[in-house]
């Protein structure tokens, strides 16, 4: 659109668009100027040429042209600019959709409203024309208007022959002739035809003010008054309008202000503070009128003529002056003549009258510049004539108009006392304090800023006469003959009041002057000095007294401006305040005798009320502790309990108050005290009491809420314009409680302030009152704002209006926000949400808000509640909007394309359209407009429609408009929300079309390219955000779709942001950013949440960038931050995370780790020294980090130089949260509560911080120290940090209690860990003991096993061995004896034998069980078990001394174990049937099978055989391992209880009693029973099973292989020995008969001789000797050498000593 309307073109020059820089408004001005000096002589009359133009014109579609001539017929307007106005209407005012127009155009009925609408359009444009100029004059001179220079550049253009152009329109219009129906066609009706002249009169209007503000500035030469005079003689000033036929009621306001302005441009124009200026100085021939003789002439007939007409006073008034002035001697009598003409017509008062007319002046130009005019007259007129000739009290109401501008106050109070206005203010300081009114009415108007407040404060405080009314003459007065002097001779009090009140005091032989004197009484001036604040407090005492007699009135109209004076005062200088406290301490007794009397004086009492409100505002709880005594407001009978008492208003009081409004107000129609005591509430309310005042409010609130709300608009109103500021002023409180911060209120049960608005507005009628509000609609908005005249400014009644309906919506928005969740729909929610017939549902209503032009805000807030409607309530607005959707979709796109509309508006459309991805795909699909294109293969393509929502968002993300002015970072980051909900939502249409667009990755992932503000200095946090969305977007996009098939154009992004180093950039972006935020968080300046999102998306992109497409090393040394307060815990929360995951993905390029782990360890240093709750988590994962990196390092080696400091943190922490889990553990065990389920792994339970879990700070610490002991082998650093801290004590003693009490799972299992690591070392093993492992684990582990079951079997869990459980806490201690034992050997001897003789019971059962159970758990037990037998069984000879019948049970308990493995290795068919009958038809899949688990699968059913199969053949494998295990450490055990081979084959003398038999002779093969006792048969089939099962393994190429073989070996090895060892023993035995003996040596012979030829076979094939010594410590004295495939038999020792064995046999 190349033409701007005149309104674009105003909004711009308010600064409401996104034009805002000088530069923008410059070029604006520039391009329009002219169209601005033309005025509105711009539009042109209809011609033929005009209309043979729009004719040619090709670009225009036919139906529009016709429509045009149509539009040009009924306006009279040019053909083209009829053709453009009815473009700008379409493009900014239609609100239909582009299809509906061509149905519109043929329809004739609709075509005619069409029409009518145009019309409007075409008026206001007019008008927003000439405001353009008007605003141009209004600030070209004031300095603080940020545009002055521009507007100053412009006026200087314009000013040559502005006014001759606009007058001459004036002229045209007031004389211009009404159309009729024959020249305008005949739509031109009688309606239409007043509408024409309405508009008429305000264009009068607005040109008059405009040339009155340009003579402001420039002078009027002589002739032009002349012409002006002549001019609105000829119109009378308005009144004789050619079309007056037509003025009816309703234009009386405009016709007036006709006459105001005119009668103002002749005054200006006359040029009076000039004229005073040369008066003063003598000079009036410098005055331009001097020079001009004929002219004034020509006045003098003119005005002479003058005086029927109410204006035609000021004009008068002011040319006696210039003419008295300027030649005071040659007509007098003229003079004379005017002069009591202007008297006569009262123009004084009319003076007043017309500056009340012109509206309050504040930011209104026009009406200022008049005070100023007037300003300047009266003075004049003040000096120039005597008082008493002017009427008196009607001059003081002009002053004190006057007065009210606010730069005037300041230029009086600088002038000399006895100069112009300063006279009525002397004359009134003489009547005073006789008459109170006339001097505090030019005081309070002389009071603008805190200098003027001290100026009258001090004026008042000096007061030098008091003037006196006698009837009569007093006795106690002695007076001079001629009766002018008084004398007192007594002193006397001034007021009747009571001793040691306030009072005046006049002393004896004061002199008083008689001003006036004689029958009708005297006026005494005393000439006595006091302070006329004492005055005021006497006075007020008075009316106290007099409250209830007739006099009250009288005394009321003494002390209203007393009154008002203090409220202005303490209005505008707070500091004066404590001055005053005589006269406001008494206002709350004023207030409570005041409205109690029959016939209160309103008046008074809304002058208290307004007082306290401003007292409030600076001392809340002081106001309102006073007031509560008073019985003004409403007050609750008995205390508040319930919101339902509360509702209900039971026991509430309407107060003094609340009897007012319904006795006085309504009936009356006035309502000074409602808008002053609501006022009064919302100052309270914001003055954040504490809680117990807020509950004191609750009754006044309640009354607003029950009994205001919901019936003020059907109140009786005197004055248009008092119903909208109450229903604001109600709002007003409503919105301020809501924004109260809870913490003000305490959230008990009672209801507060809050909870109360909230309740009410959402279940009572007052939310209805609400809906209503909001439910006004655009068009009766547009139509107030359109009836008020534009001198209203910012506080007409529109703009209370559009305020009204902006705080309904915050309320809603804020109740929709606050409301507790329930699960019933509240009638609030309904009215918002229901579906009204014909169109009238609120959705509508609040949708078409975006029409409104006037204040970018409304349309704002209302897409905003909109917003979050959409958002809570379960409707589609979509549906709600109906037939109007399409429509309104066009308006918000409009509006979202325009590039000169307001930018939060755009914002919040794309907010709202973000939202609605989510919850409303209907609304969403309407808005991205997506049109299918068929493929060839039926697949559908998406096109974007002409009306998506995405072309705009598009256009935003578009690189080349960054920086642009329409498109500010702000809405870049709207728009990208906008994208990232697309993205989040799926939306596969709008995104596979998104994607196909060119450029579309580049322009997306621009931001991340460019270089951001470093933290310190960024001020735009959406700048942060922006790039949070791109990363979001991208990882999103990346996880979506098959890392194949990613666009080409993404593809190359990502590759350009590895290659241009852009890791490495915001690596060190987040890092700076995260450190930044933690140094600004104590100064309370941080963008927290941006920050979070920067980091939670940076960590996003990273982890997918890693998992899906793989790049080269990224540097991610990011963490050095010291986080010190909550949300910096949570950013290193965030962050903690992020390293652990990269940290699994990245092993390999971790593995040189050194420079991860020194910012680690300091990171970790920061972390502990900030001890908090919150914490934990963050620990938890750095300790995570740590040993990640310890482990892939320990993959590597290589020494760590952090350790010391590393071992130390850690350390500290192990012990503080051991000694936190002792408090913990003994305070659960006192409250006795039981130990819940041992894996139950509910993390947020509220047993307090110390919980116990896997992933707890403190097992974790555990975890980490093991990890860094087993770093530190030697032992060089943790033997100094163990000395520092008492680690091992502590997490001594926190075992020893969890033992006890069973609790602390995780906790214990960890500590267990540490300290098998630490038993490993000798160092560390002296360490354990020495800090009394004994005592820890010995007694209280029974507490472990006890009680959990009787009978052995049950008492082995069937749990897998992978969870954690406490018999897998029973094994750790097991091996940690075996260790400590296996490493301090005889030092630790005495307390392994204690062990054992405190578990006796156990281990036996635990040996006997592996018949009965085969679990991996009890066989592990088992194994754990018969391992710490094997190493206590090196010190046999201790053990005998000091447990021989444990001993000897040992020794016939691992015989039999050793029988049971044998069996169930032999027997394979059996061991698997007991496996399945035992451990039912699951079978755990055991530890070796643990890298391959058995695929967990849905249902049995769909499990094929094969993989039921597969599954409990490994679970079988895994037994047989366990018990081989077992089985090849039993005999390793036994060889240390049956004589060594070499001594008993070689010493003849040895002791055999030392040795028992172990083994019955016999060679029967071993049963599956406990009655057949083992005997030689079992060791060779023991040595059998071995034999059978290696070659097994030779066969099948299992991957376990070399170790199963060597286990193999080392049982076989062992199992000879004992055969060998055993079998010599009986052969020595002299009890044994040597029939027995021989049949030994036979069965031997044979079996070995047997074995040794399948073994040298064996060997022979090749194969591995002896155990590897990695599987199982060997307990011979040398280890065997390895035999390598060459080997030959002779050359295996032990098959050596097995030959000799049986050579021995055989002799």
């Amino acid at each position: 659109m190349s033409v701007r309307s005149c309104r674009e073109l105003w909004t711009i020059l308010l600064g409401r668009s996104a034009l805002r820089e000088p530069a923008q408004i410059e070029a604006e001005l520039d391009r329009h100027w002219d169209r601005l000096h033309q005025g509105l002589s711009y539009y042109k009359p209809p011609s033929s040429s005009s209309a043979g133009k729009v004719k040619e014109n090709k670009e225009v579609a036919q139906p529009l042209k016709d429509f045009g001539l149509r539009i040009s017929k009924l306006l009279g307007l040019d053909e083209q600019q009829s053709v453009q106005l009815l473009q700008c209407y379409l493009q900014e005012d239609y609100r239909g959709t582009r299809d509906s127009l061509k149905v519109v155009l043929k329809d004739e009925r609709q075509s005619q409203a069409l029409l009518l609408k145009i019309a409007d359009y075409y008026y206001d444009e007019r008008m927003c024309l000439l405001r353009c100029v008007l605003l141009l004059l209004t600030y070209f001179q004031d300095e603080r208007h940020p545009y002055r220079a521009e507007y100053c550049n412009c006026v200087n253009k314009l000013e040559k022959d502005l006014v001759s152009n606009y007058q001459s329109q004036f002229e045209k219009l007031f004389k211009a002739e009404a159309p009729t129906w024959e020249t305008h066609g005949n739509l031109m009706t009688e309606r239409q035809v007043s509408l024409w002249f309405l508009q008429c009169l305000r264009e009068q209007s607005l040109l008059l003010e405009i040339i009155f503000l340009y003579y402001a500035y420039f002078e009027m030469s002589p002739s032009d008054l002349l012409s002006f005079t002549k001019m609105f003689k000829e119109e009378g000033f308005g009144l004789r309008q050619t079309n007056r036929h037509l003025v009816d009621r309703s234009m009386d306001a405009l016709v007036e202000r006709i006459g105001y302005l005119s009668s103002l441009i002749l005054v200006e124009g006359m040029d009076i503070d000039f004229l005073h200026k040369c008066a003063l100085e003598d000079c009036t021939e410098q005055h331009q009128f001097s020079s001009s003789p004929d002219v004034i002439k020509e006045m003098d007939q003119l005005l002479l003529t003058f005086g029927d007409i109410p204006h035609h006073g000021p004009v008068l008034l002011a040319w006696v002056l210039l003419r008295h002035t300027l030649r005071p001697d040659e007509s007098s009598p003229v003079i004379r003549r005017i002069g009591n003409t202007a008297l006569q017509l009262g123009v004084f008062k009319y003076i007043s009258t017309m500056l009340k007319g012109l509206g309050v002046s504040g930011n209104n130009c026009t009406a200022s510049t008049a005070k100023m005019c007037i300003y300047g007259l009266l003075s004049f007129v003040v000096t120039s004539f005597e008082e008493e000739s002017l009427q008196g009290s009607h001059l003081i109401d002009a002053a004190c108009e006057v007065l009210s501008a606010p730069s005037l106050a300041e230029v009086f109070w600088e002038m000399k006392p006895n100069m112009g206005l300063g006279m009525i203010l002397d004359s009134a300081v003489g009547m005073f304090p006789h008459k109170i009114g006339p001097l505090l009415q030019l005081l309070t108007a002389l009071l603008s800023n805190k200098l003027t407040v001290k100026k009258v404060y001090n004026f008042l405080d000096k007061m030098s006469f008091y003037t006196q009314v006698y009837k009569h003459k007093p006795n106690d007065i002695i007076s001079k003959d001629d009766e002018t002097l008084w004398r007192r001779q007594t002193p006397k009090l001034l007021y009747p009041l009571s001793t040691g009140q306030t009072n005046l005091w006049m002393p004896q032989g004061v002199l008083g002057q008689v001003v006036i004197g004689g029958e009708q009484g005297y006026v005494v001036r005393w000439d006595y000095s006091y302070s006329s604040w004492t005055l005021f407090t006497c006075e007020v005492e008075m009316l106290l007294h007099v409250v209830s007699t007739a006099d009250v009135l009288a005394h009321c109209a003494r002390v209203k401006p007393i009154l008002d004076l203090v409220h202005k005062i303490i209005s505008t200088d707070w500091t004066v305040s404590d001055c005053l406290l005589p006269l406001t301490s008494r206002i709350y007794m004023l207030l409570q005798r005041l409205t109690s009397v029959i016939n209160p004086p309103v008046d008074v009492i809304a002058s208290c009320v307004n007082c306290l409100s401003v007292l409030a505002a600076r001392m809340p709880g002081k106001v309102w502790s006073s007031l509560h005594h008073t019985g003004f407001l409403p007050f609750a009978s008995n205390p508040l309990t319930s919101m339902a008492q509360c509702v209900s208003a039971e026991g509430m009081k309407a107060g003094n108050y609340g009897n007012l409004l319904v006795q006085i107000e309504q009936p009356r129609g006035e309502y000074a005290v409602t808008i002053a005591f609501l006022r009064l509430i919302t100052t309270l309310v914001k003055g954040q009491l504490g809680s117990t005042q807020n509950k004191g409010l609750i009754p006044c609130v309640l009354l607003v809420l029950k009994e205001m709300l919901p019936t003020y608009h059907k109140w009786r109103y005197n004055t248009y314009g008092v119903r909208e500021r109450i229903g604001c002023l109600i709002l007003e409180l409503i919105h301020a409680i809501l924004n109260l911060s809870p913490e003000g209120e305490d959230q008990g049960s009672t209801p507060t302030l809050q909870s109360l608005c909230i309740y009410s507005l959402a279940n009572t009628e007052a939310g209805q009152a609400v809906v209503n509000i909001m439910g006004v609609g655009v068009d009766t908005i547009d139509v107030v704002l359109a009836a008020q005249p534009s001198s209203c400014g910012s506080e007409g009644p529109g703009q209370i209006l559009i305020q009204t309906v902006k705080l309904a919506f915050s309320v809603t928005n804020n109740v929709i926000r606050l409301k507790p969740p329930s699960d019933v729909v509240s009638p609030l929610e309904q009215a918002l949400t229901q579906h009204g017939g014909h169109g009238n549902n609120l959705i509508v209503v609040l949708a078409k808000y975006i029409y409104h032009k006037h204040d970018p805000a409304l349309p704002r807030l209302a897409i905003q509640l909109l917003k979050r409607l959409a958002t809570v309530a379960p409707m589609s607005v979509y549906a709600c909007l109906g037939n109007d959707a399409a429509a309104i979709r066009d308006a918000f796109l409009t509006r979202l394309q325009s590039k000169t509309e307001d930018m939060r508006i755009k914002v919040m459309i794309l907010e709202f359209l973000t939202v609605a991805v989510e919850t409303q795909p209907g609304l969403i699909e309407l808005f991205l407009n997506l049109e299918t294109k068929d493929g060839s293969e039926g697949s559908k393509e998406f096109l974007l429609g002409e009306w998506s929502c995405l072309h705009v968002v598009l256009d935003l993300i578009d690189s080349k408009q960054q920086g642009k002015y329409w498109c500010p970072p702000l809405l870049h980051r709207a728009a990208l929300a906008f994208l990232l909900a697309l993205w989040q939502d799926r939306r596969d249409s709008a995104i596979s079309v998104l994607r196909k667009k060119e450029r579309f990755w580049e322009n997306l992932t621009t931001p991340l390219f460019g270089t951001l503000t470093p933290p310190s200095d960024t001020t735009e946090p959406c700048v942060l955000e922006t790039c949070a969305f791109v990363m979001k977007i991208i990882g999103l996009e990346i996880y979506y779709v098959v890392s194949g098939s990613l666009e080409q154009s993404l593809k190359d992004g990502l590759q350009k942001f590895s290659n241009a180093r852009r890791y490495e950039y915001w690596s060190q972006y987040v890092k700076s950013l995260v450190c930044h935020v933690a140094e600004m968080e104590e100064e309370g300046i941080c963008y927290f949440p941006e920050t979070q999102m920067l980091i939670s998306a940076w960590r996003m992109l990273l982890i997918l960038s890693t998992s899906h497409v793989c790049y080269s090393k990224h540097n991610h040394d990011f963490k050095l931050t010291t986080p010190m307060s909550v949300p910096c815990l949570r950013i290193g929360s965030m962050m903690a995370t992020l390293l652990l995951i990269l940290l699994k993905q990245w092993r390999s390029v971790v593995a040189t780790a050194p420079d991860i782990l020194s910012p680690l360890s300091l990171i970790l240093e920061s972390v502990l020294q900030a001890d908090q709750q919150m914490m934990e988590r963050t620990k938890a994962k750095i300790f995570s980090a740590l040993i990640s990196v310890l482990q892939i390092q320990g993959l590597n080696g290589g020494d760590i130089s952090q350790l010391p400091q590393l071992l130390l943190s850690v350390c500290e922490t192990v012990k503080d949260e051991a000694l936190a889990l002792i408090d913990n553990t003994r305070h659960m065990s006192q409250t006795g509560e039981t130990a819940e389920d041992e894996d139950s792994m509910e993390t947020e339970s509220p047993r307090g911080p110390r919980k116990d879990q896997r992933d707890g700070v403190c097992v974790l610490a555990l975890h980490l120290a093991k990890e860094l002991c087993r770093t530190d082998e030697d032992g060089e650093h943790w033997v100094s940090v163990m000395r520092k801290v008492p680690v091992l004590p502590s997490v001594l003693s926190a075992v020893e209690l969890s033992l006890r009490s069973k609790h602390n799972l995780y906790f214990t299992e960890a500590a267990l860990h540490l300290l098998l690591t630490l038993a490993r070392t000798p160092q560390g093993a002296a360490a354990v003991a020495g800090a009394g492992v004994i005592q820890t684990i010995c007694l209280p582990l029974l507490s472990v096993y006890e009680g959990s079951s009787n009978g052995a079997s049950q008492s082995f869990s069937r749990k897998s061995q992978d969870s954690a459980c406490w018999p897998g806490v029973y094994r750790l201690c097991m091996s940690l004896m075996e260790s400590l034992l296996k490493t301090l050997r005889y030092n630790f001897i005495n307390e392994a034998l204690d062990f054992v003789g405190v578990h006796q019971e156990r281990i036996l059962q635990c040996l006997n069980a592996v018949r009965t159970v085969q679990s991996l758990a009890c066989l592990d037990e088992a194994d754990h078990t018969v391992g710490f037998l094997l190493q206590l069984s090196s010190f046999c000879k201790e053990w005998q001394f000091h447990l021989p019948k444990l001993l000897r049970d040992v020794q016939v308990n691992l015989c039999y174990l050793c029988q049971t493995c044998t069996y169930l290795l032999h027997s394979k068919k059996m061991l698997h049937h007991y496996l399945q009958a035992k451990n039912g038809e699951a079978l755990p899949p055991g530890p070796l099978s643990r890298t391959q688990r058995a695929p967990q699968t849905p249902s049995k059913e769909a499990v094929g055989g094969g993989e039921r199969e597969e599954a409990e053949q490994k679970a079988l494998l895994a037994v047989q391992c366990s018990l081989l295990k077992i089985l090849s450490k039993t005999l390793a055990t036994l060889q240390h209880f049956t004589p060594d081979c070499c001594q008993i084959l070689l010493d003849q003398s040895m002791d055999l009693a030392e040795y028992r038999t172990l083994f019955v002779l016999s060679f029967t093969t071993p049963a599956f029973d406990p009655d057949v006792a083992p005997s030689f048969g079992t060791l060779l089939a023991t040595i059998n099973v071995a034999l059978s099962m290696l070659s097994e393994v030779d066969v099948s190429c299992n991957h376990e292989q070399p170790q199963l073989q060597s286990l193999l070996m080392f049982t076989m090895e062992n199992c000879f020995y004992v055969l060998i060892s055993q079998a010599v023993r009986c052969l020595k035995d002299p009890s044994i008969l040597p029939r027995d003996k021989q049949r030994l040596k036979q069965e031997l012979s044979s079996e070995l001789s047997t074995l040794l030829s399948s073994l040298s076979r064996h060997f022979r094939r090749g194969s591995p000797s002896s155990p590897a010594s990695g599987i199982l410590p060997s307990t011979q004295s040398k280890p065997p050498t390895p035999g390598s495939k060459a080997s030959h038999e002779g050359q295996e020792p032990f098959i050596q000593l097995v030959q000799a064995f049986v050579r021995l046999v055989q002799r």
